[in-house]
């Protein structure tokens, strides 16, 4: 039986492909397990609403400064050690925060927790890019986005039976236990996954030549436009995909009156989107370009949000909009990381990926803060509306200006942009940005 794709894949490549799925979703598990307990926490440790935002906003942080930080390391360690390292991180720290007695210690367990899943999601990305044949790289990419839905859809339904099974005061901590179940996925990936040949070879090259590369070289001046570039399309992609995340639960409760039961109803189908939209990005990208599927995407998400939020509609085209909003955004965010990939060298691959992905989602965090500001001179579904077109806009003159690379041999790549694996002589200025 042949089932699209996925037959296609080799033997390494199948067991990366399920490697960085299942590490995206045991990651998203556990970061989606805090904010499920975040109301218990608010009643029963006195954490109050200040400082529940200010644990979002560490998480964020934590998610920018892990992923560059991250990326960076996977560039002189290896991809699948730092893998590993950053998916222990998040599940160790997940579960320490069941631990956790009071606002401080909650702080800093969000931040590492934030700084493992940023890392995590950045390397998953590169790793696969480099194991995958280049003319299926951008579906089986993007596929792996979906780990992030299944992730969140295991911690929604393990909620109320541990919940079911212990009183409150309890149920929190062995929830949050449960974050330790991602180190047995480290054990699996090192015995299954190994790195890249064209990161193996690329690791000898710098070693003959007594190189290494600088985390400073993205910003090389054959680099800075791919740079700006790629981070103003994870702004404006990201930026949107927070108003909704942020804001969706609330827009549905209060200015449509929905009651809790409806509301868990409609985010549903805005997961199942989520869940199907990298697919269906991955295989459009693979075929029209990544620039012309960025542009594609954003203008419908921004054509979907409007009505969402501008027009008078029936709970039915809501229902089917949702649907579409968590697509078109899962879609979004699936093809970042592969696309950068294939813009940078293979020593700077994870470095200015990771940069771009995290820092990008990190200045994307203020938009949602934007929302709650406009709300006050307007209506929620106004200011919310406002916020998300603004981002896709920003997004949209991004991608029109990201080089297209689609499929492209990343060997090759390396010998157009000047890789250490086939620097020549008159390449000095690449080489003192490496160094």
């Amino acid at each position: 039986m042949k089932l699209g794709w996925y037959s296609d894949l080799l033997a390494e490549e199948r067991r990366t492909f399920w490697a960085c799925f299942a590490g995206l979703g045991l990651d998203s598990m556990d970061t989606t397990i805090f904010s499920l307990v975040l109301p218990t926490l608010i009643a029963l440790l006195g954490i109050t609403h200040p400082q529940a935002g200010i644990l979002g906003s560490a998480y964020l942080v934590g998610s920018a400064v892990g992923g560059w930080g991250g990326g960076s390391v996977a560039d002189r360690i290896g991809r699948v050690r730092t893998l590993q390292a950053m998916i222990l991180l998040v599940a160790v720290f997940t579960c320490l925060s069941a631990f956790s007695s009071n606002f401080w210690e909650l702080l800093i367990a969000r931040f590492l927790q934030g700084a493992g899943f940023g890392g995590e999601s950045a390397i998953g990305g590169v790793l696969i890019s480099e194991v995958i044949r280049s003319h299926l790289r951008g579906r089986v990419a993007a596929t792996v986005q979906s780990g992030y839905a299944v992730g969140y859809a295991v911690s929604v339904l393990a909620f109320p039976i541990v919940y079911a099974l212990a009183p409150q005061a309890l149920a929190w901590r062995i929830f949050l236990v449960l974050g330790l179940l991602p180190t047995l996925l480290v054990f699996i990936i090192r015995r299954l996954v190994r790195e890249p040949e064209i990161f193996i070879e690329t690791s000898k090259t710098l070693r003959d030549q007594q190189a290494a590369p600088s985390i400073a070289a993205i910003f090389a001046p054959q680099f800075l436009r791919t740079t700006i570039t790629c981070l103003m399309l994870s702004t404006g992609v990201l930026g949107g995909a927070y108003v909704m995340i942020t804001w969706l639960p609330t827009y549905l409760q209060s200015a449509l009156g929905m009651p809790v039961t409806t509301t868990a109803g409609f985010l549903f189908v805005n997961i199942l989107g989520s869940l199907t939209g990298p697919v269906f990005y991955g295989i459009l990208s693979d075929r029209i370009g990544r620039r012309s599927a960025f542009v594609a995407f954003l203008i419908c998400q921004a054509i979907n949000a409007a009505i969402y939020m501008f027009i008078p509609i029936s709970p039915t085209i809501i229902l089917i909009l949702g649907y579409f909003l968590g697509a078109f955004q899962g879609g979004l965010a699936s093809g970042l990381v592969p696309s950068f990939s294939e813009l940078y060298p293979t020593e700077l691959r994870a470095n200015g990926s990771s940069f771009c992905a995290s820092v990008g989602r990190g200045v994307a965090s203020i938009v949602p803060g934007m929302v709650g500001i406009l709300s006050v001179q307007m209506t929620l579904p106004v200011a919310m509306g406002a916020c998300a077109i603004a981002s896709y806009i920003v997004g949209i003159i991004a991608a029109l200006m990201l080089r297209d690379k689609t499929g492209i041999d990343l060997r090759t790549l390396d010998r157009e942009r000047g890789s250490s694996a086939s620097r020549t002589v008159d390449e000095t200025k690449l080489q003192a940005a490496v160094r």
